[in-house]
């Protein structure tokens, strides 16, 4: 691992400041809600009975139609994995880490996230 990515990998697990973004109530399950964040749209996925994380921070911005429609994208799973489809060409795109199944040179911005109480809290550099 070269050291750009164990840094990048080291921030999103403990980033230095959080960010409350919204409540716990402001999330719908299984779907997408944007927020505002430092001049940035992010779609936050909701996934509550799913292995593993159940919350996600991705861009909401999609980079093949320019639309900002991320968030309303349909979630999934394939292969393991856990998506979101974007509304208008309907390439995939993980949640984990925001690449693109379909496009591989395509890839979303992914923040580390997660709830604090009744906070939804983003983690920002």
């Amino acid at each position: 691992m070269s050291q750009s990515t164990a840094q990048r990998v080291a921030s999103l697990e403990s980033p230095e400041v959080w960010q409350t973004v919204c409540e716990h109530r402001d999330l719908v399950s299984h779907s997408g809600v944007v927020v505002w964040l430092d001049g940035a749209q992010v779609a936050l996925f909701y996934l509550p009975g799913a292995e593993g994380r159940t919350l996600y921070a991705i861009d909401n911005h999609d980079p093949q139609s320019g639309a900002n429609v991320i968030g309303r994208g349909l979630v999934g799973n394939i292969k393991g994995e856990m998506v979101v489809a974007s509304p208008i060409y309907k390439q995939h795109f993980r949640l984990e880490d925001g690449s693109c199944l379909e496009y591989p040179q395509q890839r979303l911005r992914v923040w580390p996230v997660r709830l604090n109480g009744s906070l939804v809290e983003v983690g920002v550099a």
